[in-house]
């Protein structure tokens, strides 16, 4: 599943076309274009929620830091049921992959990608903050803010660091996946991308450029190149005895991440 070889095509392609977008951002004839979609995309995404107190209250407890973890459980049963999208004997391979790929993911953002938009002066407010007439879900649900940390807004919103890594998640699963399985997951990823554009914490462009140029860097050294197969060894080496150690308390068993089977 996870090979311990460079895949130095695969490697260049997610590498290329990462630095394309990222050209494609920074080119100032092309840069109108994205700052345009930018305009519309939060027009029409954000405005409604001033004409329905339904709708708003949808999104608001959407950009709630629990529904995020209720999110976040939902992406890692992708990855932890057994025989649906990976084999049950391969679950924890799986697993150990993608957390082995997320934690260089979140290497290069605080690293070299912060420092290099830093450097450029690429950070940018969220819409929220700099757009007149912004709805804030914040605004019209002050206890809802306050008691569960909603967020609507980001002085640092370049790049989408929430969407970089459903991003990773989506595309570190699509080669193993099939049908609709493989529509789902994406499906599901854009989903739960949308409830930051809504609220106007991140630009369309934060995620269309800044989180799929994360994911791809992310991707193509983490699981075109040895890191990710050697990343599963060492994990193997250290989680796997705590999770077999687990799978043998009653209800636990029957989960092929603590059974192995």
């Amino acid at each position: 599943m996870i090979e311990a070889r460079w895949h130095v095509r695969a490697l260049i392609a997610c590498n290329a076309i990462a630095l394309l977008l990222l050209a494609s951002w920074r080119w100032p004839p092309a840069r109108l274009l994205w700052d345009r979609l930018d305009s519309e995309a939060f027009r029409l995404m954000n405005a409604p929620l001033a004409n329905s107190a339904a709708w708003a209250q949808v999104w608001g407890v959407c950009n709630m830091r629990p529904v995020d973890l209720g999110f976040g459980l939902i992406l890692l049963c992708f990855l932890v049921k057994g025989n649906w999208i990976f084999p049950a004997a391969q679950v924890r391979r799986a697993l150990y992959a993608f957390l082995a790929v997320l934690l260089l993911l979140l290497l290069i953002r605080a690293g070299p990608l912060a420092e290099l938009v830093k450097v450029m002066h690429w950070q940018r407010a969220s819409p929220s903050l700099t757009v007149d007439g912004a709805v804030r879900l914040t605004e019209l649900f002050p206890g809802w803010a306050r008691d569960w940390h909603m967020k609507d807004a980001s002085v640092r919103s370049f790049p989408g660091d929430h969407a970089s890594v459903l991003l990773l998640w989506a595309m570190f699963l699509s080669p193993f996946a099939s049908g609709w399985r493989r529509w789902l997951i994406w499906g599901l990823a854009v989903v739960f991308m949308l409830p930051r554009l809504v609220a106007g914490a991140h630009w369309l462009s934060d995620i269309l450029v800044g989180g799929v140029f994360l994911a791809l860097i992310a991707a193509g050294w983490g699981l075109y190149t040895p890191y990710a197969a050697k990343a599963c060894s060492l994990f193997e080496r250290f989680a796997t005895p705590v999770l077999q150690f687990l799978g043998r308390l009653p209800g636990l068993r029957q989960i092929s991440l603590f059974s192995g089977r």
